[in-house]
């Protein structure tokens, strides 16, 4: 613990001396336009109804509060993964990888850290993004708070198991654009962030059931939209847990030969 609450507060006092405001509002206006042009489709274009194929689909016509849900879960998983996965290429490009690999620190509390500091700002950051759908009289009549905060701490803990396996590639591939937007457009393709997976063809469906995203968001909308207990929502939760330990277990396993590779790769 000492060794992640330290990384936590140097990591926040870094980015409080380094990063300016404009960046912090650049990620917002994500959510907030992906929130406003669905308000402006469903009032302008769609005439303030939902076609019955929806409903079916999610269970309910509230569109906007679906939108909402998602855009605050993308927001969520996003920030958590590009803080979380570049914690140890952020080190390669900074000359300081070889360093952090012979300090007597462990990696898992290290990552934790980093994780940690990146939870504490995304929450602030969701929690504006809520007060805007909030203003747009967007609500979740029917949220079951305790299934709410499981699914919350679910979809964490998937990402940051997810992070773990993105940051080793991304030090043995030695860049990081590429790769994390490649996990980005996956997540809001194939995990229901904007529109239901069942639209999508069979095998897309399949491979959506391999990211433990997918059933943190099951566990999330079934929380706010439907008012699901945690004895409804069980399966799904244990399903993005068990998900999110078998990739927690494969980057901790492949991590110290991707940090090998990497040292190799620099010299």
């Amino acid at each position: 613990m000492p060794v992640a609450w330290a990384t936590l507060r140097r990591t926040w006092t870094m980015t409080g001396r380094a990063y300016p405001w404009s960046y912090a509002v650049g990620c917002l206006l994500t959510g907030i336009l992906t929130i406003g042009l669905s308000y402006l489709a469903l009032h302008a274009v769609g005439g303030g109804t939902v076609a019955a194929d929806f409903t079916a689909r999610t269970g309910g016509a509230d569109y906007l509060g679906y939108i909402a849900i998602g855009a605050g879960a993308f927001m969520f998983t996003v920030r958590m993964l590009l803080w979380s996965s570049k914690a140890l290429i952020t080190e390669q490009r900074q000359g300081t990888l070889g360093a952090l690999l012979v300090a007597p620190a462990g990696r898992l509390p290290y990552l934790l850290g980093f994780t940690g500091f990146a939870l504490a700002n995304t929450v602030v950051e969701v929690g504006l993004l809520g007060g805007f759908a909030a203003l747009l009289g967007i609500t979740l009549p029917a949220c079951q708070p305790l299934a709410a905060l499981a699914g919350v701490l679910a979809l964490a803990f998937a990402v940051f198991a997810l992070s773990v396996v993105l940051g080793a590639l991304m030090i043995v591939a030695g860049e990081a654009h590429i790769s994390q937007n490649t996990v980005f457009l996956a997540v809001s393709l194939l995990c229901g962030i904007t529109f239901p997976n069942s639209y999508l063809p069979e095998p897309a469906r399949l491979l959506a059931e391999t990211l433990p995203v997918t059933s943190a968001m099951d566990v999330l909308r079934g929380a706010l939209s439907h008012g699901a207990g945690l004895a409804d929502l069980a399966p799904r939760l244990l399903t993005c847990l068990a998900l999110g330990a078998g990739y927690l277990l494969l980057g901790l396993l492949v991590l110290p030969g991707a940090e090998r590779r990497a040292i190799e790769r620099s010299y």
